[in-house]
């Protein structure tokens, strides 16, 4: 049964918030023409794309040693910086946040995403205030996010079962698992509607009907 009370509502950044998706499809696909490597569609991306990413690199063409797999990361960021400059959120997603802190709801952001570019982000964007927390990557080849939401969790003193992490992929969900809180996918980011609703998780199709589902 899902509680529809919490002490704090813990966010993913890419995909969830940040209207990311289509950047990193086409950041991909550049660097899979440049190996020689068939280009995928953005409906290819959300069935496939998955966490470790070395793995979904290597079921994609990729080369996959150590050096390989670092230097592939590092073109790829590059470039991801360079597209995301001008990114927007979805739809409606600051406006909620914005409301929530006007509302001193608690909520933080747990992401793959580096701690120095998040941080910028919320600059950026004029959403600093409104988290307590960013529990990010300390660097660019998204390890861990399990492992630090677990720490965060243990040393947050809250009651897991009244904390919410939203997020868009199935790694969000197994996360969720592995803090023992609730979860709740939205599904306009890096995984398909399909491949979400097989979680067992609720679903919903964005920002607006989130907002609805969190007041229902």
């Amino acid at each position: 049964m899902v509680r529809k009370q919490w002490q704090h509502i813990l966010w993913d950044w890419n995909g969830t918030l940040l209207a990311d998706t289509q950047i990193c499809v086409d950041v991909l696909n550049e660097l899979m023409i440049e190996r020689g490597l068939e280009p995928i569609t953005a409906a290819t991306y959300r069935e496939t794309f998955d966490f470790p990413v070395i793995e979904f690199y290597r079921s994609l063409g990729f080369p996959t040693t150590r050096e390989d797999f670092e230097a592939t990361s590092h073109r790829f960021i590059t470039r991801y910086n360079t597209l995301a400059v001008n990114c927007p959120l979805h739809e409606g997603a600051a406006e909620l946040l914005l409301r929530f802190a006007d509302e001193d709801r608690r909520q933080s952001i747990l992401s793959a995403a580096q701690q120095s570019a998040l941080e910028k982000a919320m600059v950026d964007y004029g959403l600093s205030h409104c988290f307590e927390s960013l529990v990010c990557a300390e660097n660019i080849f998204a390890h861990g996010k399990q492992d630090r939401g677990v720490a965060w969790i243990q040393n947050s003193k809250l009651d897991p079962t009244e904390v919410l992490l939203i997020g868009d992929t199935l790694h969000d969900c197994k996360v969720a698992q592995a803090m023992g809180v609730q979860c709740l996918l939205v599904a306009h980011g890096h995984h398909s509607p399909e491949r979400l609703r097989r979680t067992g998780c609720p679903v919903v199709e964005g920002i607006e009907e989130l907002d609805k589902w969190l007041h229902s």
